[in-house]
């Protein structure tokens, strides 16, 4: 998810999104460890998502964070 997108969320949105985040980088972490991918391209894929799911939320809880400091 893009920065500009999150921005405009409101807290309670941006905590949904660090919810559903969270659940989906367990699942893929989940599968990863009991060798549910059955080729490099899948894991390959799913490392790539992991990464994305991370950056997502940090930047969910930063934006939490600036919007907590101007009140």
């Amino acid at each position: 998810m893009k920065l500009e997108e999150i921005k405009e969320k409101s807290v309670q949105e941006l905590n949904e999104i660090i919810v559903d985040s969270k659940k989906q980088l367990f699942d893929i972490r989940f599968k990863k460890f009991t060798n549910k991918y059955d080729n490099a391209t899948d894991l390959g894929r799913a490392n790539s998502q992991m990464k994305e799911l991370r950056k997502t939320i940090a930047r969910a809880k930063t934006v939490i964070n600036q919007k907590n400091e101007v009140k």
